[in-house]
């Protein structure tokens, strides 16, 4: 028995990095978990996995920018595993790398398609449903970069800023409706995405930085410890343990309870 037994969850960018772990750590707590991703191959390995280990979960190839493509895929996890009480958005692309007048506009905002219009289009499929049955959690894979400012990293930098205020804005409507929100940072791992970007001319020219720390970072490939600390704080905000703090932004050192706490004593 889990503590998610019975609910049934959708997560985007799940066929690797800390998609997969998420899904993987919900599926572990008894979640039934629709896998959603362009990549239907390696959907299908994350959903072997989870089978084998006595979860549920099925493969829904998905273009996470094409409504049409969310839309029939939210029919197909409700149709196949019941109503959604979970929506994990988690896609995202890294680049493009370069100073705002050298980067080409047309690429950076095609950023912009996977790190707002995504959120957007699965919030408006979702939530209409979650509100009407009074229960639902949401949780948008965000990054440290929606606080900071990086010089060559604009479009990740907006992107990530934009999907937190989001959820802040999701949160106050969804007041009272008993669905909650939350954005969080991950955390650091060597994902295909790292590694992916590590491999850019670009980030190599213009981000050198997180280059070199993608290639000095200690852990194996798919051996990182943040990918099981990412999973267990989705599940945690998910559990409905801390509801009160919807609209809120976390990253893996953020104790949850203290803020519970502090929010508890502020009222």
């Amino acid at each position: 028995m889990g503590i998610l037994d019975g609910q049934v969850a959708l997560v985007s960018g799940a066929g690797r990095g800390f998609g997969r772990a998420i899904a993987e750590r919900l599926a572990k707590e008894g979640a039934k978990v629709a896998l959603l991703s362009r990549s239907v191959a390696q959907l299908g390995e994350v959903a072997d996995t989870i089978g084998a280990n006595g979860g549920e979960a099925i493969a829904i190839a998905c273009d996470v920018t094409d409504r049409a493509s969310i839309e029939a895929a939210v029919a197909r996890a409700e149709r196949e595993l019941g109503p959604l009480d979970i929506l994990v958005n988690n896609a995202g692309v890294p680049g493009p790398f370069g100073p705002i007048w050298i980067v080409d506009p047309d690429e950076w905002w095609n950023a912009q398609l996977i790190h707002i219009r995504a959120p957007m289009l699965f919030l408006s499929c979702t939530l209409p449903g979650m509100v009407e049955r009074g229960r639902g959690h949401v949780v948008c894979v965000s990054a440290l970069a929606s606080r900071m400012v990086a010089a060559n990293l604009s479009a990740y930098c907006t992107g990530k800023i934009a999907q937190n205020r989001i959820v802040a804005e999701a949160a106050a409507e969804l007041e009272g409706t008993g669905v909650s929100i939350f954005a969080i940072d991950p955390g650091f791992a060597a994902t295909q995405l790292a590694r992916d970007t590590a491999a850019d001319p670009a980030a190599q020219r213009y981000f050198s930085g997180l280059v070199d720390r993608i290639n000095a970072h200690p852990h194996a490939f798919g051996e990182d410890p943040d990918l099981e600390r990412c999973g267990q704080r989705v599940l945690d905000l998910v559990s409905g343990k801390y509801d009160a703090l919807s609209g809120n932004y976390y990253e893996l050192p953020d104790d949850l309870d203290a803020e519970l706490a502090k929010k508890e004593n502020a009222q």
